[in-house]
């Protein structure tokens, strides 16, 4: 299974969407915003490294934490070394290794953003329940379209918790806006707080009814991708 987590813009939450997603998943996180990277970060060779060709992909992958991640480097002259036109091999060398891998995409309609698309089976779109938000996320479902990188699930990120359970007209609107499935993930203190701390909010709070969202959002697309 590769998946990659896009969205339409930045801030709707994609790369705690990712990281949770794959410790639900068991799978391998790799952090491929070049640019913005945004889950933690650790010593040693990273994304940067392994695109400029001074690691190998399996190298840099890091099994010491809550989730086993690719993490990216920070760095402008690192990103500036990268070569993304490698990320495809690098994705498929991991996935071979560790069977399933999540990727955290670039957040809009930079020129990175079509590459993790290009290299996943199917995509995961992240979007808010606001209008600015959906506008966006419908950009990103188009250029899944045209590289031909099918949609296994939408999640709605930062739903609120007091109208999570009457959602369903919206979720529905929403589901035929984006044409896909839509997951809703309620906004919580309990992912802020797991997120302060680098862990999956199913380990730092599984009674928490994110941790129980989370966990539904990875069967469905368990579902999708793995008949």
């Amino acid at each position: 299974m590769i998946l990659a987590v896009t969205a339409g813009k930045g801030g709707v939450g994609k790369s705690t969407v990712a990281y949770n997603l794959g410790a639900e998943l068991d799978a391998v996180v790799i952090d491929a915003d070049l640019g913005m990277a945004d889950l933690p970060a650790t010593r040693g060779p990273d994304l940067h490294d392994v695109l400029a060709g001074r690691a190998a992909p399996l190298e840099a992958v890091r099994e010491e934490g809550p989730v086993d991640l690719l993490p990216c480097g920070r760095s402008l002259a690192g990103a500036r070394a990268a070569d993304p036109a490698a990320l495809a091999e690098t994705v498929t060398a991991v996935a071979a290794a560790y069977d399933r891998v999540v990727i955290d995409s670039p957040a809009g309609l930079r020129s990175d953003a079509g590459l993790p698309l290009y290299a996943a089976e199917a995509c995961l779109l992240v979007t808010q329940p606001t209008r600015p938000a959906i506008a966006d996320a419908l950009r990103a479902r188009e250029l899944a379209r045209v590289i031909e990188t099918p949609l296994a699930r939408v999640a709605l990120n930062r739903v609120d918790p007091d109208r999570f359970d009457g959602a369903a007209s919206g979720l529905d609107r929403i589901a035929s806006t984006l044409d896909g499935p839509v997951t809703p993930i309620p906004d919580s203190a309990a992912v802020a707080r797991a997120q302060r701390a680098g862990q999956p909010v199913g380990r730092l709070a599984p009674d928490s009814r994110p941790a129980r969202q989370f966990a539904e959002l990875a069967s469905q697309v368990r579902r999708a991708l793995e008949p």
